[in-house]
């Protein structure tokens, strides 16, 4: 069962029983996985019974973007309710104060939608992945140099896949967690032009179903997801 971490004057972290949060590969499982579902403005037992559903469908990682009613609250009790199910993280960091509180609250990775070089850091001495927001080739570059694993490209919505094919091509080490625009129609064409990996709001986390308590309808639209990202492959 996962512990609340708690910080010192220094800012380090150690969970309340004294030991250290183990680190964990999340850009590797990222990778693999190639679906963040992103929940924002989602609160108790609503949010808990559509992060359930979408984890029966087969989502492993699920992001709870910081400027969520009670998030740190919604990070804590999900770590302890999905644990060995899916992995939490904390969205919507846009500095240290923050990924603090995230990394407090339980969060195993960060995603920003801006570049702050101060949270990759912070984040990386303590074991956390950051995949920042990030949109030119200038700050691809400053955020892989400055450590993050993966970048999230965004916004995507009026740029479209020629837009991951055009960075790709001097920029091709760097794995691209596609945000923004991408829905089922097309997903293949993101994936096709070079993105890794795709952050999913409204398009998976569907606010229809939510507020009409239609989980099992939010539970297969997750699998059908699930099964076109695991079978895309490049042509």
């Amino acid at each position: 069962m996962s512990k609340r971490l708690q910080s010192d004057d220094q800012g380090n972290f150690s969970e309340s029983n004294g030991s250290q949060e183990p680190a964990q590969d999340m850009t590797s499982l990222l990778l693999k996985e190639r679906i963040v579902a992103i929940f924002r403005g989602y609160t108790g037992d609503q949010a808990d019974a559509s992060a359930e559903a979408l984890i029966r469908g087969g989502v492993k990682l699920v992001e709870v973007t910081m400027n969520t009613d009670g998030a740190r609250d919604i990070l804590y009790r999900w770590r302890e309710r999905f644990e060995g199910r899916a992995w939490i993280g904390a969205g919507t960091v846009l500095d240290v104060d923050m990924a603090k509180l995230a990394i407090e609250s339980g969060a195993q990775y960060l995603i920003s939608p801006n570049l702050d070089e101060n949270v990759i850091s912070y984040a990386g001495e303590l074991g956390i992945d950051v995949w920042p927001g990030v949109l030119t080739p200038t700050e691809m570059v400053r955020a892989w140099k400055a450590g993050a694993k993966a970048l999230k490209l965004f916004p995507l919505g009026a740029l479209g896949p020629e837009y991951i094919r055009e960075v790709r091509g001097p920029l091709s080490h760097i794995p691209i967690l596609a945000t923004g625009g991408v829905d089922l129609s097309n997903v293949d064409a993101y994936w096709q032009a070079g993105a890794s990996a795709f952050g999913l709001g409204s398009k998976l986390v569907r606010a229809d179903w939510i507020k009409a308590g239609e989980y099992d309808k939010l539970e297969e639209h997750a699998r059908h997801w699930v099964r076109k990202v695991n079978g895309l492959s490049r042509s």
